[in-house]
């Protein structure tokens, strides 16, 4: 696994998603306070989708994933690979790995989990014709094909019932933990669309009922007492809770009516340490912030584009947003990863675009200007249920004062809405986006947005040669030899900067009076099980 380097910073609110998330509408949060006996009650998001692992994108339906399954293996909260259902995965030469599973791990109707289970999600998920978001997860497998449909993936063979191997590339088996490589029952075949609003799983929590989610109210899950893997459970259940706003969760979390809280709203950063005391979480995180232009909108296609989004990058000036709004928690970003990756490096050829410069920013601006004029205003996206409009409002104002254009934010009511425009290409000028990572690889941050035709390539970006470089990366056997590959696909994105870098954000969150335990993870999401309830 990767090393962890850590950071000494106060770290802004978790934005994020796998598509960086915002909260949705809520229910009544007052009626669950500290009377729900064993069940813990965190803030969540609508799921954008049915609860299908390999189709889940986002932190609200990912979250909830988490917690309904196991995979063959998962992340300790320092990121670190643990056995799950898998008693062993070896290999003997750095592409084909045999698994075997632990012989008595159950789904939470009781059914196996076989070999069968794994292979057949994801020989499921693989093929193009079922179009789920995570389909890319597996082009590392022998025989994946983006274009064409395939029933059965070659690289994947069941050898008996707690056995199958897989051939893929040499660092397959880093990405396991991830919720796309959840197994499925056989139930889940028979109408997936149906699976995904009630679904089984083999996790540490299993739906409270079949109607258990109520959609932008709450999704409730209990123990699952068929759970016989490595870890325990503390509680008896969590309650999701979806709110309109992050400031109405956390007053709840004040009053004691909401148990955990995974993101600060802005207007609290500068006092919730003082106000939760040691209830109070502030930690280092995987999460970057950026913003992204479509590569087919109008005055940001070619060459023409290429200039206007290093100009927008040169005319934001991070440090004095992240002193003056965050209350000076964040880091400014020197690339498109993560500090606390493997090969994190801010010496990347190129990184002087990622400077506050107004005087370069005028000029680059001029030259798209000469090839075609910028006409009209220039809009900045996000949702308005998110921690996020004061800080965009700050990045249209220093546009406006540095290049001269009129820019204004483009406000979204929910995530759920602002999520579906930006996959449709119809948000029509720059907006909100950014990464929580999916495992803890430098390629989760670079494959999933910038690959071209990725499900998560919301600005639809396409370079052959940065492309190359990163299928070059994951077939290269020697680690240091793959970072550098991926070192020189980062050197591409700071030229045609398809979306615009601009801070680290760590974890910031609290929790109630009425909870013991809690832990954030080195993705920035609880430790649910671990969390006891007084």
């Amino acid at each position: 696994m990767r090393s962890r380097k850590a950071l000494s910073f106060i770290a802004l609110a978790a934005a994020g998603a796998l598509a960086l998330s915002g909260c949705t509408s809520g229910g009544d949060s007052a009626s669950s306070g500290g009377e729900s006996g064993g069940i813990i009650s965190v803030n969540s998001t609508e799921p954008q989708k049915g609860l299908i692992p390999a189709d889940t994108t986002e932190v609200g339906g990912g979250k909830v994933v988490d917690a309904l399954w196991e995979g063959l293996v998962y992340y300790d909260a320092e990121g670190a690979t643990q056995m799950g259902v898998a008693e062993s995965i070896e290999t003997d030469n750095g592409t084909t790995w045999t698994v075997k599973l632990r012989d008595d791990a159950v789904f939470s109707d009781g059914t196996p989990v076989l070999a069968k289970n794994f292979v057949d999600a994801w020989n499921y998920a693989a093929n193009v014709d079922n179009a789920l978001g995570n389909q890319y997860f597996f082009s590392a497998i022998k025989g994946f094909s983006e274009t064409e449909p395939v029933e059965a993936l070659e690289g994947l063979k069941i050898i008996d019932d707690q056995t199958f191997t897989i051939e893929a590339t040499p660092d397959f088996r880093d990405r396991l933990g991830y919720s796309a490589y959840y197994p499925l029952p056989d139930v889940a075949f028979e109408d997936m669309e149906a699976y995904g609003q009630a679904p089984i799983g083999n996790g540490l929590y299993k739906l409270a009922s079949d109607d258990a989610w109520k959609h932008d109210v709450e999704i409730k899950l209990v123990k699952n007492d068929t759970y016989v893997g490595p870890r325990e459970v503390s509680n008896d259940g969590i309650d999701f809770k979806m709110y309109a706003s992050l400031d109405a969760a956390y007053t709840d979390l004040l009053a004691n009516n909401l148990d955990v809280l995974d993101q600060i709203p802005d207007t609290s950063f500068a006092v919730f340490q003082d106000e939760l005391g040691d209830r109070a979480i502030n930690q280092a995180g995987a999460l970057l912030t950026t913003l992204t232009v479509s590569m087919n909108l109008n005055n940001f296609e070619g060459e023409e584009g290429k200039l206007r989004r290093q100009a927008l990058s040169m005319a934001v000036d991070r440090e004095e947003i992240i002193d003056v709004i965050f209350e000076g928690t964040n880091i400014p970003a020197r690339d498109f990863t993560s500090p606390i990756v493997d090969g994190y490096t801010e010496d990347l050829k190129g990184v002087e675009k990622l400077d506050f410069n107004p005087e370069e920013a005028k000029k680059l601006w001029a030259e798209a200007d000469a090839i075609k004029p910028f006409e009209g205003t220039l809009e900045v996206a996000t949702n308005s249920d998110g921690p996020h409009q004061v800080w965009i409002e700050a990045v249209a104002n220093q546009w406006s004062n540095t290049l001269g254009v009129t820019a204004a934010p483009k406000l979204y009511p929910t995530f759920q809405a602002f999520l579906d425009d930006r996959e449709s290409d119809v948000v029509g000028g720059p907006f909100r986006s950014g990464w929580q990572a999916d495992y803890p690889g430098a390629y989760n941050y670079l494959q999933p947005l910038y690959y071209s035709g990725a499900s998560s390539n919301h600005g639809f970006y396409a370079n052959p040669a940065f492309d190359t470089l990163l299928d070059e990366a994951v077939q290269e056997a020697d680690h240091e030899k793959s970072i550098d590959k991926l070192h020189q696909a980062q050197e591409i994105l700071l030229e045609d900067m398809p979306s615009i870098p601009l801070w680290y954000q760590g974890t910031t969150g609290g929790f109630s009076e009425n909870v013991d335990n809690v832990t954030f993870g080195w993705n920035s999401v609880p430790i649910f099980n671990e969390i006891t309830k007084k």
